[in-house]
């Protein structure tokens, strides 16, 4: 036992000295050092029995611990003892730890292939597909492969042999001599150890560990290294866009790709030849629907990898595939399997079936009947939800490789993420559950900065993402300038604003469970309307528009200098009934419009399209969740977002219909936001879902889960109305 000085840290004590008094240290540590130290011991011995016989000691300095008690003191014990301020020390010559690591590699044990099969080089049969560059990648990552968790144990910088870790389980010691020093071990993790040597994992289980450094055995974490061809592996897509590039642009693709989209290409061979899959999420308007056009053509050009291709798109952007096919690859078939009349009689290799996902959902089976060469899921949260009938469905469809497209693999939280890359890939992330136990919950609490940049290194590899603002990727761009624009509520707007407030918060406070998460969502929604325009919210048949909205009195004002400008403008909105009220009102002041929502027809939907490219109609009205995607409109100069939608990812696609490549003119973004209201408050939780997204990378319109859990109280700061004081830090809602 050694007592130290609080006074000088540094002052150790043996306990014998200072019972005797002896010396100028022990006198140092004052005239109440027993007492202290008995207080200290007696405080220790409730927290560790062991240490009970000190106490009725002459001079309280040594113990002889029995071999189970020092195994308790390398864990359970020690950790007890420290909240009772009494801290173990080893002595340095036995503070080498025992400890393992993984090293993963093809099965290479004697007899692994007789009963896995020989493990093949490229160009063997079996192994990846011709022309997919090779580059020293085995065959393992066929699905009935296994991989060999070999295992490294060392205690300090000194490795083990099998022999020697035999003989440390067998002695089921603590303290053990080994190589002529004494060890000090865990007899339990050195059993757990050798119990661990012959386990196996999957391709994908190992390529996951390598990938992060680590993986999760029997609920701990191990280091883990990678090598021959799967270190190779790693190495060669630790770097998504970098090495040599394996192939150039298809002969038969009748437009000039891009330098990043030439990259994307490669990157897209590359995963899809291995047949890992991948997600390709560049911004809208970057070329997406190109770059794949570009990888069917070069896989029709190869024996292993040709194939008809099936897209799965939402009705919305069946044309817009249709013509760029037509357009880019002249000469490739191309059907749509939609309607009444769909059929995939005489399907050939290099055929082009487009479908939309809800007929997918109904024809599952017809398509999962056929051999796919290439099977690409655009605008990919769409399955994002894994338990939906959309997503099981398109599990079952089979293809020699999978490929997703989305702008926003990340909308709400990172489960969305998992759910498509676990398509791409199946058990890359693991099953969901443990996907968010090791990652998700750290990085969306933010408990463990270390977890988004180990989940970035996972996916990273499987998740190809370019931003418009990326040096380099979109370089002639003209400069987009986005602007929050703040309102007042008209006196009309504020009444209302407050009373629904006052009328729900009272009775969600009596409501509890689903019937209480029912009245938040409707109080939000509620509010929200009518910081749109009273109208909206009461369902007024025919009403007056003009002058009752703050919101509609700033939009005059944007339309008029606008249209002065000769420019044109999107306008977008949550609510078809907002968007209708706006039609009418412009209508009366002669502002020509024209309004695309969910229900509108695909062939009227290209037509407005075409109208409004022309230059005819200078304000396109939409609905944000109908046009949000697929559409080309580079005519608009300017993007007005009437209201603010749950997700900032939604928004900043339905801002790309205009900023995107082809336009040529500076695009301003306008974000009305009624001051003071819940719309004000959604502005901050819309920075933190950018920073979730970011966090790992480098829709939904539900209402957020986290606003239906509030508490009464949170809820009320959330929605009330806040006046001029408040909002400048000078009233009680400072």
């Amino acid at each position: 036992l050694q007592l130290h000085s609080a006074a000088d840290p540094a002052l150790v004590v043996d306990a014998a000295d200072a019972w005797s008094g002896a010396g100028p240290a022990a006198a140092a540590l004052g005239p109440r050092a027993r007492m202290d130290a008995l207080l200290a011991l007696r405080r220790a011995a409730r927290a560790w029995p062991p240490l009970a016989p000190l106490l009725t000691a002459a001079v309280p300095d040594a113990m002889e611990p029995a071999d189970e008690e020092i195994v308790e003191l390398l864990g359970p014990a020690s950790r007890a003892l420290a909240a009772t301020g009494m801290r173990v020390h080893w002595p340095r010559e036995l503070a080498d730890r025992f400890t393992t690591r993984a090293v993963i590699g093809p099965v290479e044990e004697p007899g692994a292939e007789a009963e896995h099969g020989p493990v093949e080089e490229p160009g063997a049969a079996g192994s990846v597909p011709a022309g997919s560059g090779g580059g020293g990648v085995p065959s393992f990552l066929s699905a009935d492969a296994l991989l060999a968790f070999n295992w490294r144990f060392s205690v300090g910088d000194q490795e083990l042999t099998r022999a020697e870790l035999d003989r440390l389980a067998e002695a089921g010691r603590p303290l053990v001599r080994l190589r002529d020093r004494w060890v000090l071990i865990d007899p339990a993790e050195v059993l757990r150890a050798r119990e661990r040597q012959d386990r196996k994992v999957t391709p994908v289980d190992a390529l996951a560990a390598v990938l992060t450094g680590g993986a999760d055995v029997d609920g701990r974490p191990v280091e883990v290294v990678a090598t021959g061809a799967l270190e190779r592996l790693r190495e060669r897509l630790a770097d998504p866009e970098g090495g040599v590039r394996e192939i150039p642009q298809p002969a038969g693709l009748a437009a000039t790709l891009r330098d990043y989209q030439l990259r994307g290409l490669n990157w897209l061979h590359r995963m899809t030849s291995l047949g890992l899959g991948g997600c390709l999420a560049d911004d809208m308007g970057l070329g997406k629907t190109i770059t794949v056009i570009a990888l069917h053509l070069h896989r029709q050009d190869e024996p292993a990898t040709a194939g008809p291709t099936l897209v799965v798109c939402p009705t919305s952007l069946m044309g817009n595939w249709q013509r760029e096919f037509e357009r880019f690859a002249p000469g490739t078939r191309v059907r749509r399997f939609h309607g009444t009349a769909r059929d995939l009689d005489g399907l050939a290799d290099g055929d082009v079936v487009l479908t939309t996902y809800g007929t997918m959902r109904l024809d599952a089976e017809r398509l999962a009947a056929r051999p796919w060469g290439l099977l690409v899921a655009d605008e990919a949260q769409h399955v994002k939800n894994p338990y939906s009938a959309t997503a099981r469905r398109l599990r079952t469809i089979g293809a020699r490789a999978r490929v997703a497209l989305s702008g926003t693999p990340v909308e709400n939280n990172l489960s969305e993420l998992w759910a498509i890359l676990d398509w791409t890939t199946p058990g890359l992330l693991g099953g969901l559950g443990a996907f968010r136990r090791r990652y998700a919950a750290a990085v969306e609490e933010g408990t463990d900065p270390a977890a988004a940049e180990r989940l970035g290194a996972l996916v990273r590899p499987f998740l190809l993402r370019r931003r418009k603002a990326d040096p380099g990727i979109a370089p002639e761009l003209p400069p987009k300038t986005e602007t929050d624009r703040a309102v007042s509520l008209t006196p009309e707007q504020a009444g209302l604003y407050e009373a629904v407030v006052r009328e729900n918060l009272l009775a969600i406070g009596e409501a509890e469970g689903m019937a209480r998460r029912g009245l938040v969502v409707k109080l939000l929604t509620s509010l929200k309307q009518i910081c749109n325009h009273p109208a909206q919210y009461l369902k007024e048949e025919r009403p007056r528009i003009a002058g009752r909205s703050g919101k509609l009195e700033l939009l005059d004002e944007l339309l008029d200098t606008i249209l002065a400008e000769g420019a044109s403008t999107l306008v977008f909105t949550q609510y078809v009934g907002m968007a209708r009220l706006l039609e009418a009102h412009l209508a009366e002041r002669g502002v020509a419009t024209q309004f695309l929502h969910g229900g509108t027809p695909v062939a009227a939907r290209e037509a407005m399209v075409a109208r409004f490219q022309a230059g005819e109609v200078p304000v396109f009205l939409l609905s944000l969740k109908a046009a949000g995607t697929g559409l080309n409109l580079t005519r608009a100069e300017h993007v007005v977002h009437y209201d603010r939608w749950w997700n900032p990812a939604v928004e900043a696609q339905a801002t790309d219909r205009a900023y995107r490549i082809g336009q040529t003119r500076p695009v301003q973004v306008h974000r009305i936001i009624a001051e003071g209201t819940v719309e004000d408050r959604i502005a901050a939780l819309l920075d933190r879902k950018r920073e979730l997204a970011d966090a790992v990378l480098g829709g939904s319109g539900d209402t957020p889960a986290e606003l239906t859990e509030l508490t009464d109280a949170e809820l009320a700061e959330l929605v009330r109305l806040r006046g001029d004081d408040d909002r400048h830090g000078n009233g009680d809602g400072r």
